[in-house]
């Protein structure tokens, strides 16, 4: 483990930082840290690339987007995912005051790799095995195959239910037959659409 601490911001920077090192072999800007995290300002991607190059967390080379990771961290590690609370009107799923915590759980244990955490509220899914208290992990994508298990925005309410396409027209289906489905017109784009795709759950004792 690490011997820094990181506030479970900095850590969803560090991660992110990390995923990206993995898969361009460079470090991302500040706009693409501001844009997939949800911040509102690239001053505060800078802010938490400053912190965490404080704390050892990253190193810093010769320009600015020569950001690397120490050298004891350049090892796959269980990094960790943040679990999204109340999403409030008109912010990203990912935005800084939707975050409510941060477990320590390794993206990669689940498939599609999982990006954020749901509490799921409610027992329109039990069907599916997604009960009550439930933590369900996310891959994040706009997008998602007919009959997958998608978590949706609607009207800025956040929904887990699976996506049906018919014609012109999608419904998002329960897994409980004491739940109706819902109809969404899919030309509303200022009032539905798809945060991510179900990757797994957590359960807790």
């Amino acid at each position: 483990m690490d011997d820094f601490e990181l506030t479970p911001n900095q850590g969803r920077v560090l991660a992110m930082i990390r995923d990206y090192l993995d898969s361009h072999g460079h470090a991302p800007s500040l706009r693409e840290i501001a844009e997939h995290l949800g911040l509102k300002t690239h001053s505060s991607a800078q802010d938490y690339v400053e912190a965490l190059v404080r704390k050892g967390a990253l190193e810093r080379a010769s320009h600015h987007r020569a950001l690397r990771l120490p050298q004891r961290m350049r090892v796959p590690a269980a990094a960790s995912l943040p679990l999204v609370g109340r999403v409030a009107a008109g912010t990203p799923i990912m935005s800084e005051g939707n975050i409510e915590a941060s477990y320590a759980v390794d993206p990669a244990l689940f498939r599609p790799r999982a990006d954020f955490l749901l509490r799921v509220v409610g027992m329109s899914m039990r069907d599916a095995g997604i009960l009550d208290g439930d933590l369900l992990a996310v891959h994040r994508t706009p997008s998602a195959e007919n009959g997958r298990i998608v978590v949706a925005r609607l009207d800025d309410e956040i929904t887990v239910k699976r996506l049906q396409r018919r014609r012109d027209r999608l419904l998002l289906l329960p897994e409980n037959p004491d739940f109706e489905a819902i109809e969404v017109d899919p030309r509303r784009t200022d009032s539905f659409a798809i945060e991510g795709v179900y990757a797994g759950i957590i359960r807790r004792s």
